[in-house]
C-alpha cells in the first residue's frame, strides 16, 4: 500500500547566479564552450546546474543542485519570529507544554502578546497563528533586531 509522507529536514539552499564568488565557494566547474551548463560535484557525483536553479546544502555538509521550478514546489523558507517567541516556544517545549496551551494568549509573556497583536486584518491574524505553528512544528529564523 502507497503511504504519503512529507520531508522532515531542512536544508540551507542558494540560487545560483553563475558569480565567480559562487563558483568557487562551491567548487563548480563553468561551462565549455558550446555547452551552456555548468556542472557541480556532489555525492552521486557531478550533476548540471544552471542560473537560476538552487544549491542546496545537507547536513553533512554535501551540495547538490535542484532545479528552480522543483525547489520552488518542494521547500519554503522558515518562519521568521521575534526572540521573545522563540524564546516562548523554546519554554513550552522545555516545560512539556502542547501547542494548544502555548497559543493560549492568557499565558503568554508580554512580548508574546504584544507578537500576537501585530495584526489589522483578519488574514494578517491567520498568518501570525500559521507563522507560530510553522515555528513550532519545522523550526524558525530568528528576527534580526
Amino acid at each position: 500500500m502507497i503511504k504519503i509522507y512529507r520531508k522532515t529536514t531542512t536544508i540551507k539552499a542558494e540560487q545560483f547566479d553563475g558569480s565567480d564568488e559562487m563558483i568557487e565557494k562551491y567548487n563548480i566547474t563553468p561551462p565549455m564552450p558550446l555547452d551552456p551548463d555548468y556542472t557541480i560535484n556532489t555525492l552521486e557525483g557531478d550533476m548540471v546546474l544552471g542560473v537560476g536553479d538552487w544549491i542546496a546544502t545537507g547536513v553533512n555538509g554535501e551540495h547538490w543542485a535542484i532545479a528552480d521550478d522543483v525547489f520552488n514546489k518542494t521547500y519554503s523558507e522558515l518562519p521568521v519570529i521575534p526572540k521573545a517567541v522563540a524564546d516562548w516556544i523554546k519554554k513550552c517545549k522545555h516545560d512539556g507544554i502542547a501547542i494548544a496551551s502555548a497559543m493560549d494568549k492568557d499565558k503568554f509573556p508580554e512580548k508574546v502578546a504584544d507578537y500576537f497583536r501585530t495584526y489589522y486584518t483578519r488574514d494578517q491574524w491567520i498568518t501570525i497563528q500559521d507563522n507560530f505553528v510553522r515555528a513550532w512544528l519545522d523550526g524558525y529564523v530568528v528576527e534580526e533586531d
